[in-house]
């Protein structure tokens, strides 16, 4: 495994980083509290995580309605290990209204993240989109409250774009990125590289989408993205798309690798990323991230890459 240092934060973490969005439910949405992966599951893949060298948890305090934060702090007395943690707050926990960045919330929400995982400092924290409800300037003020006294790392932003970055000055931005979600290649990206701030790219596979279990003509894989929260990859679902994802396979099977790993090589090879979210359903499901840390594109291994997706 390799680390790197998270930009401004100066906190060194591994360049794969375990995201904990499925542990007890399927991300933030209420609908699938309780569902995702048990708390069995989900130790057994931050056992895999950790022995192989993934020392970076992220999640979210509204994952699976406070299941995914209790579930790593179970796993961190269970082991008596401690992870670089990254938590989030902006949705709500419980499917009502509680949502937002203000400073009242961002306090309480910070406290209950803290108590869930039983830690005294959260290493890093997030905030998980923009909220148009509350000022900026507020919301960056309890930020840094927060870590001047001691309970937070250092803070950034999810979900956001560059008028809020260059507002906000966050240590580092998570958004979505990958071969086939690079609207952050216009603007957010370059900023991130002129202001020295980490990036940290979540859904590096599309949904699923890279790995090649979409096929043209074929059923959706039971249990998927697709047939779960299908909502922000329907768009992908036409015959450029499926075009596209076939010549990349073929690129994957000439270098005797999988699409999966070549994807993530891809985003590795881009100097501006520092490390990559990924969110794994079973242990096995790591091993692609971690054959793409040994892969290292070239340069012009990595512009072929990026041709074939227009």
């Amino acid at each position: 495994m390799e680390y790197r240092a998270l930009g401004r934060s100066g906190i060194e973490v591994s360049r794969i980083i375990l995201g904990c969005g499925n542990f007890g439910g399927i991300g933030s949405a209420p609908a699938f509290f309780g569902q995702g992966e048990s708390r069995d599951q989900a130790f057994a893949i931050m056992d895999a995580a950790w022995t192989a060298g993934i020392t970076t948890f992220d999640t979210a305090d509204a994952y699976g309605g406070g299941r995914s934060e209790s579930y790593i702090g179970d796993w961190m007395r269970s082991h008596g290990l401690r992870p670089v943690l990254t938590t989030k707050t902006f949705a709500p926990m419980t499917g009502g209204a509680d949502s937002g960045l203000s400073r009242e919330r961002i306090r309480r929400q910070v406290d209950s993240s803290l108590e869930r995982l039983g830690v005294e400092r959260l290493d890093l924290y997030l905030a998980h989109a923009m909220d148009p409800e509350t000022q900026l300037e507020e919301t960056v003020s309890v930020f840094d409250e927060l870590k001047r006294v001691g309970k937070i790392g250092a803070w950034g932003g999810s979900n956001v774009d560059v008028p809020w970055i260059e507002a906000a000055r966050p240590a580092w931005v998570q958004n979505s990125y990958s071969l086939l979600d690079r609207d952050d290649e216009t603007g957010v990206l370059p900023v991130c590289a002129r202001d020295g701030l980490g990036y940290t790219p979540y859904s590096p596979l599309a949904g699923g989408w890279l790995t090649g279990k979409y096929r043209r003509g074929e059923a959706l894989p039971e249990g998927s993205r697709m047939t779960m929260r299908p909502e922000p990859y329907a768009h992908l679902q036409r015959d450029a798309v499926f075009d596209t994802l076939e010549a990349f396979a073929a690129q994957a099977r000439e270098r005797d690798t999988t699409p999966a790993t070549l994807a993530l090589a891809w985003l590795l090879a881009d100097p501006r990323v520092t490390a990559l979210v990924i969110g794994p359903r079973r242990p096995e499901q790591l091993q692609p991230a971690l054959d793409a840390v040994a892969l290292n594109l070239s340069p012009v291994e990595r512009d072929a890459i990026t041709e074939l997706f227009p």
